[in-house]
């Protein structure tokens, strides 16, 4: 669940550090439990706020059933890690963060994946970007994240450095990381990869050519097999009259689909 994808549909805004700790919550928990099978990712931005903000975003993300969650180590103001100008706390108060992440994980009971992500890379370099993950590590996180690595040099680079820590490449095309497949990441030597404009950015384009032509023609002019009920079965429709007739339940006897008439 990318940061940036739930402020620009939940808010219509850039990711600028306008979602709360709510907000995040209640999209990360919809998503997760649309599958809950699958395990969710999710940006957790700062973690909100001192430890115990970050120890109660802990909480709320694990009983929401996210799997893992990135915290960074921007200003509470902070903006998405592929824009400039990001201001930075310091290194204790980063490591501080993620400690409370992990002693709040250890007395709730879960296995709620910890992952450290360091902005410092823009501003600060690559060997305090390095430090700072390696502080992390020690305080306890499962997993690690350089945001914006600018190079393939880079990407193998921190794989090594890191080794034996597995390490996330958030891969944001057109952002300040080149593109870089997953299996190459693989071959790199990290171990996940995330994708936060994947859905985010054919979504936007493919909406934006619909009410255009809607605007134009008075039609979105949508292709024959976009229907109601082809959109439903996307969304679980035949799972859910499954779920129906299982309990003994009538209500989809009749079926779902429309009726042809001459």
């Amino acid at each position: 669940m990318t940061g940036a994808g739930t402020a620009a549909s939940v808010h219509g805004q850039a990711d600028l550090g306008i979602c709360t700790l709510n907000d995040m919550r209640t999209n990360a928990e919809t998503l997760a439990n649309i599958s809950p099978s699958t395990p969710l990712i999710a940006d957790a931005d700062t973690g909100y706020g001192g430890p115990i903000m970050v120890a109660r975003t802990t909480e709320q993300y694990s009983r929401s059933g996210v799997a893992g969650f990135h915290i960074e180590d921007q200003i509470q103001t902070k903006r998405c890690g592929h824009l400039g100008g990001k201001i930075l706390v310091d290194t204790d108060t980063y490591v501080t963060r993620i400690r409370a992440a992990v002693q709040a994980r250890q007395r709730m009971g879960s296995d709620i994946v910890v992952i450290a992500r360091t902005d410092a890379l823009q501003t600060h370099g690559y060997e305090e970007s390095l430090n700072r993950l390696k502080g992390a590590r020690e305080a306890g996180a499962d997993v690690g994240l350089l945001e914006g690595i600018s190079s393939r040099e880079m990407a193998r680079q921190v794989t090594k450095d890191l080794e034996g820590w597995p390490l996330v490449l958030n891969m944001v095309e057109h952002g300040a990381t080149p593109s870089i497949s997953a299996q190459e990441a693989k071959e790199m030597g990290f171990k996940v990869i995330i994708f936060p404009f994947a859905a985010l950015g054919p979504a936007l384009i493919a909406m934006r050519s619909g009410l255009e032509k809607l605007k134009k023609d008075g039609l979105p002019g949508l292709s024959e097999e976009i229907t109601p009920q082809m959109l439903f079965r996307v969304c679980g429709l035949d799972e859910s009259i499954k779920v129906d007739a299982d309990a003994g339940g009538g209500a989809f006897e009749e079926g779902v689909d429309l009726k042809k008439t001459d």
